[in-house]
């Protein structure tokens, strides 16, 4: 049986080199994209500004001390989901077979069209060369038997690369690599595992079980059929997200007031804008609170609750409404640092069909809808809000990439 070809596409420091596009002023200088806020995060820094440590994730105010002559830009979603649309249609342009991982990664499953070209390398070349010619970005692409290799093979090419790991060559590839790159090995189980003498994946794969199992406990067998190249996960092209969310991290806490109440309905409304935008409708409300009761350095307690509706919606204003009342049940007069609304459960949204039982106000309520959705995309998501509500996050909300683990 011939062996899966698995590409794993990953844009290079994609939020800020959609920046540097766009402004041929910031090319070839460090530009860090966030929340310019003091509780801030980065979400993309420029191959320019790594040198300097600066990494996504990072607290804003950390990155302005590493590097304080970067340009700190605080993102621009729309304008990425734009480019991440261009992108992905390239994709699918060399197979159906594509399972995105977030705006801009993907796995392709190309086994199917090397018919078309003479190896795999030779289809990866043309895919980058194709995302640098028509989107004039540039896109690292690991190839491999499996999901996992590809992965792994991408992150170490970065930036700019293109590795592949064929399979008879997985176990070799695969040994010296320190434990880290393997999936579900977070930060604890790596300590947990160099306690225990486990520095590479070598090591995982050549464990006694019984030790391994002492180290990491049930995720044992797992991590070392991995440990030993065994992926036979299929690239899933159905993949559906399964929420939008809207969050920021305020300068200073807050308690109940205009503020807080003007941020929940901020959130709300840029949630209903992104499931209109994909033809989306949610059920259920979900409201985040990070308080400000410190439980360990660094950590606070989070809060979340939800509410199911009576039916699936795409409208800012009941999803405000819900988030309301679940704020209300919940914290007011607690001091908060972060607030969040996200909506789940979702489905196709159905065309709007006017009834005898539909009031004049629904009709106009969907009409402002349209007209407010019309303009965004003619002019951007800043031109024109509901009440002239604007929030700043802490981060691009997209920013923090989905990276599955398992």
């Amino acid at each position: 049986m011939r062996p899966r070809v698995i590409l794993h596409a990953d844009m290079d420091a994609f939020y800020a080199s959609v920046e540097q596009r766009d402004r041929p002023e910031l090319r070839g200088k460090p530009v860090i994209v966030g929340g310019l806020g003091n509780r801030g995060v980065v979400t993309a820094a420029s191959y320019e500004a790594r040198p300097f440590g600066v990494r996504s994730a990072m607290p804003m105010v950390e990155a302005r001390r590493l590097c304080p002559h970067a340009v700190f830009l605080p993102g621009r979603m729309h304008r990425y989901g734009e480019a991440s649309r261009q992108i992905f249609a390239i994709f699918t342009g060399f197979t159906p077979q594509v399972e995105p991982l977030s705006l801009d990664e993907a796995f392709l499953d190309v086994t199917g069209s090397l018919g078309l070209f003479r190896t795999p390398v030779e289809l990866a070349a043309r895919l980058r060369a194709r995302v640098r010619e028509q989107a004039r970005l540039a896109v690292s692409v690991g190839i491999g038997p499996s999901k996992m290799v590809a992965k792994i093979a991408s992150s170490l090419c970065k930036p700019d690369g293109l590795l592949e790991v064929p399979a008879e060559s997985v176990a070799d590839f695969l040994r010296p690599l320190p434990v880290g790159h393997l999936w579900g090995v977070g930060p604890v189980a790596q300590q947990n595992l160099a306690r225990a003498g486990f520095a590479t994946i070598g090591d995982l794969a050549d464990a006694d079980a019984a030790r391994l199992r002492a180290a990491v406990g049930r995720q044992a067998p797992a991590l070392q059929a991995l440990a030993r190249g065994d992926d036979d996960r299929p690239v899933d092209p159905g993949r559906e997200r399964r929420s939008y969310g809207e969050e920021n991290t305020f300068a200073a806490d807050v308690r109940d007031g205009d503020e807080l109440r003007r941020t929940i309905v901020a959130h709300a409304e840029a949630v209903a804008a992104r499931l209109r935008a994909d033809r989306r409708a949610a059920r259920t409300v979900v409201l985040k609170l990070k308080l400000a009761e410190r439980v360990a350095p660094g950590k606070y307690r989070v809060l979340t609750r939800s509410h199911s509706l009576a039916e699936p919606t795409d409208d800012g204003r009941a999803i405000a409404a819900a988030a309301l009342a679940l704020w209300s049940a919940v914290a007011p007069g607690k001091r908060i640092r972060l607030i969040g609304v996200a909506a789940s459960n979702l489905g196709a949204s159905a065309p709007a069909q006017l009834s005898l039982l539909d009031r004049p106000a629904d009709e106009r309520g969907r009409a402002l809808n349209r007209a407010l959705d019309d303009i965004s995309a003619r002019f951007g998501h800043g031109a024109l809000r509901r009440g002239g509500i604007a929030v700043e996050r802490a981060a691009p909300t997209l920013a923090i990439k989905d990276r599955p683990r398992s």
